[in-house]
């Protein structure tokens, strides 16, 4: 099976593996563990924050940052189809005691005439007080123009509104962009990121911002239940894969290209390549079907609609992998 479902399917590479076994390791709820806190000075870092807390996960590290941005009541502006609104079990109003205010825009960030609309009430008593405007950047594989991310960023705060980015794959974004991570992040207030999709540790994510902000998201991750002990075991993993798997995901990049190039030339499909993820468009209606038949000719994949099917390159795929799964696609959808 060429496992295309995920860049969250990886495996620690041996060197990887060597670097946890040898991994200095202390409490970390006591901030005794050495190799976390060098992960997160590293990762406050890279990002050009004042400070970084290593959680268990993505969800975590999101609703962390929302948690310590909102009061309770507040509304977070998001994509109807962002991580933090559509896959984490309605934790905005669960865990965040905020009320979710959704748009849709293919782009992944709202226009600037929404923007205006929505705050045009902002002091009407009636209304929820908005508090948050929460971006994801890559969304959906599509990077999000720094320019624009920034455009966002000045109206939240001439509001009187925090921003949060998801960047759970800013990675991918910095290394398309040609940028440091820094520049991904920046204007933002939160900032989350992800070791375990694109640079393929085996867990964690880190929630960066001030150190005010981080020293209340401390708490939270505790009241979470996201405490951790000797967590330098994988910590080490993920600094390692801070060290070796950022660059290198410009070859998931290609290979998602030719991925994309390969599929849309078989009969019914088009696909089109952002970062480390394709997009495959099938006849309405039939993307659940043509996913079980690529998986059935060995490619694994997601499908995200009537009509898409997801693919996402990552560390472990090879080149003659590419081949071998356009190879399969192409039976695959030949007999359907």
């Amino acid at each position: 099976m060429i496992d295309l479902r995920s860049d969250t399917i990886t495996r620690p590479t041996p060197e990887m593996r060597q670097a946890m076994a040898d991994a200095e390791v202390g409490d970390d709820v006591f901030g005794e563990d050495p190799t976390v806190r060098r992960l997160e000075e590293e990762v406050a870092a890279l990002l050009g924050k004042e400070a970084a807390l290593y959680v268990p996960s993505g969800h975590m590290a999101n609703q962390i940052a929302v948690y310590v941005s909102v009061d309770s009541g507040e509304e977070v502006w998001a994509h109807e189809l962002g991580h933090v609104v559509a896959n984490e079990q309605g934790g905005l109003s669960v865990l965040c005691r905020a009320l979710p205010r959704t748009y849709s825009a293919p782009e992944g960030y709202p226009p600037q005439e929404l923007l205006e609309h929505w705050a045009a009430g902002i002091d009407d008593v009636h209304r929820a007080r908005p508090g948050l405007v929460s971006l994801e950047n890559t969304f959906i594989g599509r990077v999000v123009p720094i320019a624009a991310q920034r455009r966002v960023a000045d109206f939240a705060h001439t509001n009187g509104m925090r921003l949060h980015l998801d960047g759970a794959r800013l990675w991918n974004a910095a290394v398309a962009l040609g940028v440091a991570p820094a520049q991904v992040a920046s204007g933002t207030d939160t900032v989350s990121v992800c070791f375990s999709k694109g640079l393929g540790a085996p867990v964690g994510s880190a929630v960066a911002g001030d150190a005010g902000t981080i020293r209340r998201a401390r708490r939270a991750r505790k009241l979470f239940g996201g405490g951790m002990r000797q967590a330098g075991i994988i910590a080490a993993g993920a600094l390692h894969a801070l060290h070796h798997h950022i660059d290198r995901l410009a070859d998931d990049h290609a290979r998602a290209e030719r991925l994309a190039d390969g599929i849309s030339r078989v009969s019914g499909l088009s696909a089109v390549a952002r970062t480390n993820m394709v997009l495959v468009t099938t006849p309405e209606g039939r993307a659940a079907r043509y996913a079980e038949a690529f998986t059935g000719h060995g490619v694994g994949c997601f499908p995200m609609g009537p009509q898409t099917i997801r693919l996402v390159t990552h560390l472990e795929i090879t080149d003659a992998d590419i081949d071998e799964a356009v190879a399969g696609i192409g039976k695959a959808a030949s007999l359907l």
